[in-house]
């Protein structure tokens, strides 16, 4: 790690307390600071945009952690359920001991003004747990899956933020449902694929991967 990722990490861990309290807000930097007995523009050098940057840097550390555990978990030798149930298990399993902080994380960045940085975040936390289990497509179907996953994890994040359960049992039990309702879209698609694929041409039919090449074409 460098001196810079060292900084960065020691300013977000005299922020997190306060984050509690006031949010991701300027006064949580104002008190962080004066916690490590630092002017603010420590703060300032590393985070100009100040909670947002904030919350973004706290995101993709979380991010780093999620592909080393996926890593240490061989989750690439798994079936692509279990893959995928693992990625956002291990994703919600390291935001546990911060859970009012995502709370309050969700709630800045639902701002209309932060709203497409919420949205890239959650493209970036998705395409990475689809890298880190293995999924190397670049066809139509990098983008649907990004979209499908994206789905079930916002939801069971959702769902989780509110569960009381013991280890979260509700959550997982959650979860489990949605992947499998995935997985049986995914089913349907393919068996729709091998229909169309199958069907007999006439001149008004459009199969639907001559239909994607058309519009990925304009």
């Amino acid at each position: 790690m460098t001196d810079r990722a060292d900084d960065k990490e020691r300013l977000l861990e005299a922020v997190l307390p306060h984050v509690l309290f006031d949010g991701w807000s300027n006064l949580a930097i104002k008190h962080a600071a004066e916690d490590l007995k630092l002017d603010r523009f420590a703060f300032d050098r590393h985070f100009p945009n100040g909670p947002i940057d904030l919350v973004t840097y706290f995101i993709e550390q979380a991010d780093d952690q999620m592909e080393l555990r996926l890593d240490a978990e061989n989750a690439k030798s798994m079936k692509i359920r279990d893959r995928i149930t693992l990625a956002v298990r291990i994703r919600l399993e390291i935001y546990a001991p911060y859970k009012e902080s995502i709370r309050n994380a969700l709630t800045l960045l639902a701002l209309p003004q932060n709203a497409a940085k919420g949205l890239k975040l959650t493209a970036g936390t998705v395409s990475r747990m689809w890298h880190a289990t293995g999924d190397t497509s670049t066809d139509f179907s990098y983008y649907t899956k990004r979209v499908t996953l994206s789905a079930v994890y916002g939801s069971t994040l959702l769902f989780w933020l509110d569960d009381s359960s013991d280890d979260f049992e509700k959550t997982w039990a959650f979860l489990d449902r949605r992947i499998v309702n995935v997985m049986q879209f995914e089913t349907a698609k393919y068996k729709a694929k091998q229909f169309f694929s199958k069907k007999p041409a006439s001149p008004d039919f459009i199969s639907p991967a001559r239909f994607f090449r058309n519009l990925k074409a304009r």
